[in-house]
């Protein structure tokens, strides 16, 4: 079995392991096969682009948000206008911090 296991502060969070031994160990322990969720149209999520309307409508301060997402106001302003391209994890941590499941891809 090839586990890889996450640390958090020198102790063991979490276990990773592949799909296929993950129901090989759920089959061992009587329960059925895991159901896997079925991806969700992109066209039911946001696109990047409207980030800023987002936060306006909900009357969140860009200052508010920006600390919530770990980067300065200045730098989300600068995402907000089309004027930076924030990697994947700033893109993940705008996205937990509107509440919403991801971005839709944009062309």
């Amino acid at each position: 079995m090839s586990v890889q296991v996450i640390m958090r502060d020198g102790v063991p969070e979490y276990a990773v392991l592949p799909w296929d031994e993950y129901q090989a160990l759920l089959s061992a322990c009587g329960q059925g096969p895991a159901a896997t969720a079925a991806p969700e149209a992109s066209a039911a999520l946001p696109r990047f682009s409207e980030l800023r309307a987002m936060r306006e409508a909900r009357a969140m301060a860009l200052d508010a948000l920006a600390r919530a997402v770990g980067i300065s106001p200045s730098y989300l302003d600068l995402i907000e206008s089309g004027d930076r391209d924030p990697g994947e994890a700033i893109r993940r941590s705008l996205a937990r911090a509107m509440e919403i499941d991801g971005w839709a891809q944009e062309i």
